[in-house]
Parts: C-alpha cells; structure tokens; sequence
C-alpha cells in the first residue's frame, strides 16, 4: 500500500520589492498634507461654519464680540490669528470678511497686522502642501509656453508674486497655489505675500473699522449688507494699479536683456 500524498500548502504570494515599499510611503506622505487640507476643508462646510464668515453675522453678534475681545484682549487676538490662519491654509472663502472682522474688533492697524502675519502663515502652509503633492511632478511635464512662463516665473519669482498679490486679478487661494508649481523658495514667497497683501489688507481692515455704522444702518432697514457692498471701483482700481507698477522691474529688466 503506497502511503498517501503530502499535502501541499498553497504556495505564498511572492514578497513585495523592497524598493516599492518605500516608494509607496513616500507617496502618501508626500499626498498627506493636502488631504489633511481638504479634509478640514469638508468638515468645516459639513459643520456649517461659512455662516459665520458674513457681514450677517457680524451685523447680529458685533456685541458679544466686542465685549469678549474687551474682557480677553490677548486671547481674542489669538484666537482670530489662528482663525484666519486655518482658514486661508485650508482656502475657506472668508478672507475678506475675515478682515473687515479684524478691523472692526481691534483697528485698522492692529488688526492689518494680524491679518497679514495669519494670512502669509496660512498661505505658505498651502504652499508648502501644494509643492510636496504636485509641484515637481507637474512642471516636469509642462512645455511650450507653459514651460517659458514657468521659467520667466522663477527668474523674478518674487516680481512676479507680489505683481499678483497686489492687483486682485485671481482668487487669493489661486495665487496661493500657483508658485507651488514653480521653482519658488519659501523665503521668497513668504516675503512676497506679507509685502503683497499688505495695501488690500490695510484697505479692508480700514473698512472694518467704521463698519459698524454702516450695519446698524442695515439692521434699522431690514437689510443685508456685503463686502461688495463696502468695495468701490476705485478701491479696486487702485489694486490693480499697484500690480501694474510692481511689474514695472520685470519689464525693464526683459528691455535690458534684449537689448
């Protein structure tokens, strides 16, 4: 009598590369802060918290407010530093409005100064998140004219930023991104930014400030007040005005190089 077959094990999956283990860590990691990004993005709008960056809300709490940044003066200002600081990082659209709150809660001065540092904190985060996720990966596949810019771009990288920081041609959290995808140093964008968004921070809080009587007003009327209703034309002619004039080295320096 012939003894009976082994059983056999089915055979084990063959062992992963070692060099694709860490590649694949190293994916995630570079992925991991723009889905943290994006994920405090959602909560904040599942929770419903736009409604508290409105002219609305200011208008029914402006009272509670103000008593809470008398009782608390350092922790209201940090409080809003951190605020503001998230909510340009995770690019909730509240800039504006969050500015006007700083002007009218602690001065135009104080709270132009507080906004700026927050809103150049929260950017560079973005940044920093955006160039880890696609910065390399995309420029290395541009080409033609996206590539000659990329490259005018990083020439005068810091021209070039605060030219779009100071004119309000695109989206703030457009002009956060977009330097991600170039060859930018931080230290560049970061200065850049500060210096950028220093007149239409100003201007903003200068708007909260004396804000207050405008939705008094509104209230009295039963209506509603926004930031465009705040805006003027030539407020914003002056923005743009001011990009024109920060571009103004670039376009002798391209002179000088035909030249």
């Amino acid at each position: 009598m012939s003894p009976a077959p082994e059983a056999r094990l089915p055979d084990a999956p063959a062992p992963e590369p070692l060099l694709a283990m860490p590649a694949r860590h190293a994916g995630l990691r570079r992925f991991a802060p723009l889905a943290l990004i994006i994920a405090v993005l959602a909560f904040g709008y599942l929770m419903g918290w736009q409604r508290y960056f409105t002219l609305q809300f200011l208008a029914e709490s402006q009272q509670a407010l103000s008593a809470h940044v008398t009782a608390s003066p350092v922790l209201s200002r940090a409080g809003f530093f951190a605020t503001y600081a998230v909510a340009v990082a995770v690019s909730f659209p509240a800039a504006s409005v969050l500015t006007i709150f700083a002007g009218f809660l602690f001065g135009w001065l104080q709270g132009g100064l507080l906004v700026a540092g927050a809103a150049t904190l929260g950017a560079s985060a973005l940044f920093l998140a955006a160039r880890s996720a696609f910065g390399d990966a995309l420029r290395s596949r541009v080409g033609g004219f996206a590539k000659a810019m990329a490259e005018g771009f990083e020439r005068d990288a810091f021209n070039y930023l605060l030219a779009l920081r100071l004119a309000p041609v695109f989206p703030f959290f457009v002009v956060n991104i977009v330097p991600a995808l170039f060859k930018v140093p931080l230290p560049t964008y970061a200065t850049a930014t500060i210096l950028g968004i220093l007149p239409g921070t100003f201007a903003y809080a200068f708007l909260g400030q004396g804000v207050g009587a405008s939705l008094d007003a509104a209230r009295a009327a039963g209506t509603m007040v926004s930031v465009a209703d705040l805006v003027t034309p030539q407020l914003l002619g002056a923005f743009f005005a001011l990009g024109v004039v920060a571009l103004i080295p670039v376009v002798i320096k391209r002179l000088r190089q035909r030249g």
